[in-house]
């Protein structure tokens, strides 16, 4: 599979609680903070739906 690398760039004060437990979901924990991750289709699903407060590059 192909691996995805996951920046948090915006902040989750004032988001909704499903966004906020989506961003923890997928290993985020502030802004800046980064992860590499396998891009399966639960996590392109989590990504789709925070696309607004993370940026996404392929590895």
């Amino acid at each position: 599979m192909a691996k995805i690398k996951i920046t948090q760039i915006k902040s989750v004060i004032d988001r909704s609680e499903r966004q906020k437990k989506t961003i923890e979901a997928l290993g985020l924990k502030r802004i800046n903070h980064s992860v590499e991750v396998e891009a399966t289709a639960a996590i392109i699903g989590m990504v789709r739906k925070v696309n607004h407060l993370v940026a996404i590059e392929s590895i």
